[in-house]
């Protein structure tokens, strides 16, 4: 049953998020510190400690994303998307036997859950996440908020047949409402820009928070522009990982 855009996660999903509904993102930060004043003034968001010295960002109480300090330098500075699984194993076999790759095993996080990271067939990496005691995002789709996820590739037919499969109920099962979309790299992109994902966060006011990115530090790196599920803009934070903002 598609859920209310404004609802919480105990309300729509008690039990917590369906397979294949983007359920929670974490960034991979060289300085947790700086995110959390950057992002805190960005959107108005609390921290505390969450597992390891990762901190949780939460909004009116309830979770929204969290922040991980990279544990090499030679990974990238990078907001991750995590799609929610009742059995990560048995996701990450299919996700493999469709073509795609694990790229980290699935692993417990201190009870909260089982967390993985995949790649599609165009190397485009992505999260899985069995819920524990942790179900994922407690408020979406608001201010401040995660508001979508959008996947540019470079061949959107093999991305539409890959996730089709994988996550076929909330994609296209009835009543779906995915905010989970495909386009082509090369849309707003550079021809060698490689494929990706991109999370986008609610704001009131496009403009508003393009001022205060480039004011915390940040850079704008497209837009605003109008996409099919509203007006976007692509930045960086002051640390060089990409997110979007989207004024519906």
């Amino acid at each position: 049953m598609a859920e209310n855009r404004a609802s919480v996660y105990t309300g729509g999903y008690p039990e917590g998020y369906p397979e294949g509904v983007p359920c929670w993102v974490d960034a991979q930060l060289p300085d947790v510190e700086a995110g959390r004043r950057f992002y805190g003034e960005l959107f108005g968001w609390v921290f505390e400690g969450a597992y390891g010295a990762s901190v949780w960002a939460r909004l009116e109480g309830k979770p929204v994303a969290a922040l991980a300090p990279k544990t090499d330098g030679r990974m990238p500075t990078v907001w991750t998307v995590y799609f929610a699984t009742p059995d990560a194993e048995s996701t990450a076999r299919r996700i493999t036997a469709a073509g795609g790759q694990v790229v980290m095993a699935p692993f417990p996080v201190d009870g909260l859950g089982v967390a993985a990271l995949a790649a599609d067939p165009e190397s485009a990496v992505f999260g899985l996440w069995q819920a524990g005691s942790h179900h994922g995002f407690g408020i979406r789709h608001r201010p401040g908020t995660f508001a979508w996820a959008q996947l540019y590739a470079r061949d959107i037919e093999t991305a539409n047949t890959f996730y089709g499969h994988l996550f076929h109920e909330a994609l296209f099962g009835p009543g779906a409402d995915p905010d989970f979309g495909r386009a082509a790299v090369t849309d707003f992109f550079a021809e060698m820009m490689p494929p990706h994902f991109l999370v986008h966060f609610g704001v009131a006011d496009c403009e508003a928070a393009l001022g205060a990115v480039t004011r915390l530090g940040g850079r704008v790196q497209a837009g605003p522009f109008a996409a099919s599920y509203g007006t976007v803009a692509v930045v960086t934070d002051n640390q060089g990982a990409s997110f979007a903002v989207l004024e519906r």
